[in-house]
């Protein structure tokens, strides 16, 4: 497998990455390995159809209709040339 390299990492970023593998007892190659095992395989990606995830968010909630509101006929916008 070929090696990762990580170029122009910023300065911020870096210093975290380093008290963090430093707090869990890590190397910065074995805390970046887990970071990234953690983000894409544990958590892979979610749905991100915006319907998708409110259906799951609610789902505990039951099954229930939601009623439909009448709306008025859409009015003619307006002419500004009769201002003039």
């Amino acid at each position: 497998m070929n090696p990762l390299i990580l170029d122009n990492l910023d300065e911020n970023l870096q210093a975290s990455l380093e008290r963090q593998a430093e707090k869990n007892g890590r190397s910065l190659e074995e805390e970046a390995k887990e970071i990234l095992r953690t983000a894409l395989i544990e958590n892979p990606t979610s749905e991100t159809n915006l319907a998708f995830t409110i259906r799951k968010r609610f789902a505990e909630i039951g099954d229930f209709d939601i009623p439909t509101i009448t709306r008025d006929p859409i009015r003619e916008p307006p002419n500004f040339e009769d201002l003039l």
